[in-house]
């Protein structure tokens, strides 16, 4: 429909323009051989709407897509964002208009003609500006604003309110979020940033059938926290135009909001470790609350496959933990006792090492 409309406008100009310009043009040339009806407006007319017409099929392409950019960013912003900006734009064209009367009375071709041009481009991005960065402060002198602010400090209790927390995709796709938030360990307003909501979606409509179905769960999650759960879910619909990343945009928009960034990635945990942005990492949750198993500890394990090293076993507790046994190659496929002899915890998870328990009888 768009393109339909740009090209209709184009023709319309098109057959203006050469109503008006080609017999000009016509008799200007004055050229005995030219036939006597080129010089009729209306031949003008159709002459300028068939040129602007085939122009269009290079240009429309362009523009549409043009537009279709520009009406993305505006239906990303916060309403605001766009309302207090549009207002400032208004009154700086307004205020130009009133510059422009007086320059149009004087006698001066730059003056009349070009500065008026000058000045309502610059006033009017000047007004979209200021109204579009003072927007808060704006806000704050309508006397609803005012009035609303001062009944929510009214109602605001002392104690400090929960920091929101922003999922990001890698936790979402995992699952483990929904159950927790149903032991109500997780407090505040969970936020959804759109840019989140994009990647889940292009992963859902992967070619990739594992990618895809990783796609529709983190989807499925997101639908059961929203539907099923008692706590606050918010979309951000924001954007962050100027960084690529969906990680890096997670971390601005922590900093902007003064939230706390909840996933399971461990490098982005790292990220936000290193610019100073809290960070509740699922995996050092569910190490912490798994069993403690100490030094000198026996069990039994099943070993399952050869480890990285010569030499070694590879086994596996119920809840995933992997346990990496030494000597333990000759045993694969049998399950055996072992004697713990150290643990490593990260945020990427809990490694076990341990020897089999004939190993330290024959010591």
């Amino acid at each position: 429909m768009l393109k339909w409309s740009m090209q209709l406008f184009f023709i319309l100009a098109g057959a203006t323009l050469g109503f008006i310009f080609i017999p000009e043009l016509i008799s200007l040339l004055n050229y005995s051989s030219v036939p006597h009806w080129l010089g009729n407006p209306y031949v003008g007319g159709l002459i300028g709407a068939f040129i602007l017409f085939l122009a269009t099929f290079w240009l429309v392409g362009h523009l549409v897509r043009g537009m279709r950019m520009l009406e993305e960013i505006i239906v990303k912003a916060p309403v605001t964002d766009v309302l207090f900006g549009t207002l400032g734009l208004v009154f700086g064209l307004v205020v130009a208009y009133l510059i422009g009367i007086p320059l149009n009375t004087v006698d001066f071709p730059v003056i009349s003609s070009v500065l008026p041009i000058f000045i309502t481009f610059f006033l009017g991005y000047f007004g979209f500006q200021i109204g579009f960065k003072k927007r808060d402060e704006l806000m704050s002198l309508l006397p609803a604003s005012r009035g609303s602010l001062k009944k929510k400090e009214a109602e605001v209790p002392s104690s400090p309110q929960p920091k929101i927390k922003i999922l990001d995709t890698s936790v979402i796709i995992d699952g483990r979020i929904a159950d927790i938030c149903r032991t109500g360990f997780i407090e505040g307003t969970l936020v959804i940033p759109g840019f989140v909501l994009e990647e889940l979606q292009h992963i859902a409509d992967s070619s990739d059938v594992l990618k895809r179905n990783r796609g529709r769960r983190g989807l499925d999650i997101l639908n059961r926290i929203q539907k099923e759960l008692p706590i606050a879910v918010e979309i951000y619909e924001g954007d962050f135009e100027e960084i690529q990343e969906v990680d890096s945009k997670l971390v601005k928009l922590a900093k902007v909001k003064n939230g706390i960034v909840v996933t399971n990635d461990f490098n982005l945990n790292k990220v936000c470790d290193l610019q100073g942005v809290e960070v509740l990492n699922i995996n050092d949750l569910a190490n912490a609350v798994k069993p403690v198993v100490l030094p000198g500890e026996e069990m039994e394990v099943h070993v399952i496959k050869d480890g990285k090293e010569q030499n070694q076993g590879i086994a596996y507790l119920d809840d995933g933990t992997m346990i990496v046994v030494e000597g333990g190659r000759e045993y694969i496929g049998k399950t055996i006792g072992v004697i713990v002899t150290s643990v490593l915890q990260t945020s990427a998870g809990r490694m076990i090492f341990a020897k089999p328990k004939m190993m330290e009888k024959a010591l």
